[in-house]
């Protein structure tokens, strides 16, 4: 096969129109999504209201496959995910900015590759710049008030819990913030307002752990300092309360500047610790039974915005901030892939680690019931608002950020040249077009957690997203130019500290 340029462009401008489907519930499963002709694609009335609030949802390693919008064969129930689905988008090739907590969160908020800052010490210090543009920072500026609530994963300037913590998000744009330092598994335990522990973590929590399941699964959280106002049950409850309080106090205020909250919970991640009114009402064990309360909470949060009259005039997005924790032996016990037709979990280079499930709803511009797999990552929000809002970035903003608002006006237009995610063991990702390769042996990630690589063939890997997205034919030497055409484009992205012009 003949490999220039031209032909890896050629292979993004043969993808699918968007696409519109059709949520049919029977037994409470979604219908396969059937796609339409591209001369009867789906186009969004456009309104363009420059100002919309704005809901960014983002949930703790939850699979693409969880959600049966993106994958029909789920065996959990998310009413209210499959709600926010068929009124709105789903993006099919959605990606994390890293297949881990901290580096996801991390390109999300700066539209910068995090590779181009690591590692990033979430645990030595903040690991965003002060002087570094973010979304709440933008927004901010753009004259929205901006407001998060939950797991902020990004560091503080720590010196004893009754000082100022310095450096999160009310210091790097957010003008309001009530949360907790990282994982609900990771010690000390303890609530944030704004910049000050509600109350310092002076008590002791013992280990827990799950039996049947591996060490990381399950209720599992590690040993160290709680606050006494704090138990770990009732920290995805008690983040949606905050989240209602500032969508309900947004609803009766005067409404003057547009809202932007960013709710980041630290659920379905470890510990698994479903309420009473869901434990045991999933066929997928603890892990289906937590995601099922996380599906209700984020009902929850829709529900304050209809009370409130806000759901129209509101831009909401869902999405994961990594692959799940689910093994091939958790697939076969229950019968459910977290991942669908993807292959990995967290943490690794192959696309379970880092795709995501991603759906966008705006009654008055979104034409529900749409779809798309044009490629964007979670980089891309910086320049997606400050197209929205119609105000330009500052020029050293947003590196690697790329708008994908014509997406949501219903346009299907080719968003970003090229996609790089850093995977565990030094394993890069990167793909152009269908074209993926992966500079390692091996998934980098939790994958082979505790396992030495014993796979024999290529140093490499190369996959045709197009014909193989379980990525299970490696044609890494079968194509070296092709090999050779990434890895070049690989190294002037890592070289030239940007992809945006």
């Amino acid at each position: 096969m003949k490999d220039n340029m031209a032909q890896l462009q050629q292979s993004r401008h043969t993808r699918r129109r968007t696409t519109c489907w059709f949520a049919l519930y029977s037994t409470a499963l979604f219908i396969l999504f059937f796609y339409l002709p591209p001369t009867h694609a789906c186009s969004a009335p456009i309104e363009k209201n420059t100002q919309p609030n704005i809901v960014f949802i983002l949930v703790d390693d939850m699979g693409y496959g969880d959600p049966r919008p993106f994958n029909a064969g789920s065996k959990i129930e998310m009413p209210n995910i499959e709600r926010l689905a068929a009124d709105g988008m789903i993006f099919t090739d959605a990606h994390a900015s890293g297949p881990l907590c901290h580096v996801s969160r991390y390109g999300l908020l700066t539209g910068c590759y995090p590779f181009r800052s690591s590692p990033i010490a979430w645990n030595k210090g903040p690991t965003i710049k002060p002087d570094q543009e973010t979304i709440a920072s933008f927004l901010t500026n753009a004259g929205y008030r901006t407001a998060m609530v939950g797991k902020w994963h990004l560091g503080f300037d720590e010196n004893g819990f009754e000082n100022p913590l310095l450096g999160g998000p009310v210091d790097r744009g957010f003008q309001n913030f009530f949360g907790i330092r990282a994982s609900t598994d990771i010690p000390p335990y303890f609530y944030i307002r704004n910049n000050r522990a509600v109350q310092p973590p002076t008590e002791t929590i013992l280990a827990n752990s799950s039996d049947g399941w591996s060490p990381i699964q399950g209720a599992f959280w590690r040993a160290g300092g709680i606050a006494p106002n704090l138990k770990l049950k009732d920290v995805l409850p008690r983040f949606t309360n905050e989240a209602v309080k500032v969508i309900d106090d947004h609803g009766a205020g005067t409404r003057k500047k547009p809202l932007m909250l960013y709710l980041a919970y630290p659920a379905p991640h470890t510990p698994w610790l479903p309420s009473e009114q869901f434990a045991g009402k999933s066929s997928v064990g603890m892990y289906g039974d937590f995601v099922m309360m996380v599906d209700a909470m984020i009902g929850r949060v829709l529900s304050a915005l209809d009370r409130n009259s806000l759901t129209d005039d509101t831009l909401v997005f869902f999405s994961s901030d990594n692959g799940p924790v689910w093994y091939e032996s958790d697939r076969e016990r229950f019968g459910h892939s977290s991942v669908g037709e993807l292959r990995g979990m967290k943490a690794d280079a192959w696309e379970g680690g880092h795709r995501m499930p991603f759906i966008a709803r705006w009654p008055t511009t979104i034409e529900p019931g749409t779809s798309s797999d044009r490629t964007i990552s979670f980089c891309d929000l910086l320049a997606t608002f400050a197209d929205l809002v119609g105000k330009e970035l500052p020029k050293n903003a947003g590196p690697d950020s790329f708008s994908f608002l014509p997406l949501l006006y219903g346009e299907d237009k080719e968003i970003r040249p090229s996609l790089a995610v850093e995977a565990g063991k030094n394993h890069m990702s990167f793909r152009a077009g269908d074209w993926k390769l992966i500079t390692g042996k091996g998934s980098g990630g939790f994958s082979q957690r505790g396992q030495s690589i014993r796979y024999a063939g290529p140093v490499g890997q190369l996959y045709n997203l197009a014909e193989d997205i379980g990525e299970q034919n490696n044609l890494y030497d079968k194509h070296p130019e092709i090999v050779q055409r990434l890895t070049v484009m690989l190294e002037n992205v890592k070289e030239t500290g940007h992809t945006r012009p």
